[in-house]
């Protein structure tokens, strides 16, 4: 009976807990503050968001910070478990299996209030110089746009830098997510800086962000699967919508005892 009893036990375990032998697993990320990045408490609010999914399941995320671009070929080929977060992309689809979406983003042009600016197509931006960031994609849109020479972007590793290439009149536009933007700015520049720059209200582009989960490892979908329910979950009960409410208090400000 007791020899029943424990392999009852142990079938259960194994459903509940699938990778129970490989209770750890990593995450590479750019970075993508506010959202994720390592200078805030847990990650970011949605670093903190996908390691909570995970732990109910049994399993601990730690997150390793690289280039975009590095971290997209070292992922693609197996070296670690997910990626986070990345917009849908044509060309990503023989390379992941993507979750359901994490993150709904609003992506617009930043510029000097003194310079002005309007736009509505992308012929608007004829002759101008943006910045932009490493291993990003701002839609086909705008992908083919400067593919044909519309207007020029000179690409870096760093938000931060693109603003003050912004404020030094080096660059006349940086597209960059909305709150992203203004998270950077506070972050890094004086506010009397801070004020000089305005953004444009017209999107640029509305996009989910999704984890990738690597097609190379064996691991990925059954990854994918726990994470995807973990995930209807927390939107269902309305712990998915906490976390937005904590960092619009300003609970991932600064980096906390954890």
């Amino acid at each position: 009976m007791r020899i029943s009893v424990i392999f009852i036990s142990a079938l259960l375990m194994s459903v509940m807990c699938p990778l129970a032998d490989a209770r750890e697993i990593t995450i590479s990320t750019g970075g993508w503050p506010p959202y994720l990045t390592q200078g805030q408490a847990h990650n970011g609010f949605i670093g903190h968001l996908i390691g909570d999914i995970f732990a109910e399941a049994g399993v601990t995320v730690h997150f390793i910070y690289r280039p975009w671009a590095r971290i997209y070929q070292e992922t693609a080929e197996g070296v670690y478990d997910a990626t986070a977060v990345w917009m849908d992309a044509p060309e990503r689809h023989g390379d992941f299996h993507y979750s359901q979406p994490v993150l709904d983003e609003t992506f617009v042009f930043f510029y000097l209030q003194e310079n002005g600016f309007d736009w509505q197509d992308f012929i608007d931006l004829k002759g101008k110089k943006l910045g932009g960031d490493l291993g990003y994609s701002y839609g086909p849109g705008f992908d083919a746009a400067l593919e044909s020479g519309i207007f020029q972007m000179e690409r870096l590793h760093d938000a931060a830098l693109n603003f003050r290439k912004l404020l030094h009149g080096r660059i006349a536009l940086y597209p960059q997510e909305k709150s992203v933007g203004y998270f950077t700015l506070r972050q890094t520049l004086p506010a009397q800086e801070t004020a000089k720059i305005t953004h444009h209200p017209k999107p640029l582009l509305v996009n989910q962000s999704f984890v990738m989960f690597p097609r190379e490892k064996e691991s990925s979908r059954e990854l994918l699967s726990i994470f995807n329910r973990g995930l209807a979950e927390f939107k269902k009960d309305g712990r998915y919508q906490a976390y937005f409410e904590a960092f619009s208090r300003g609970e991932y400000s600064l980096k906390l005892n954890e």
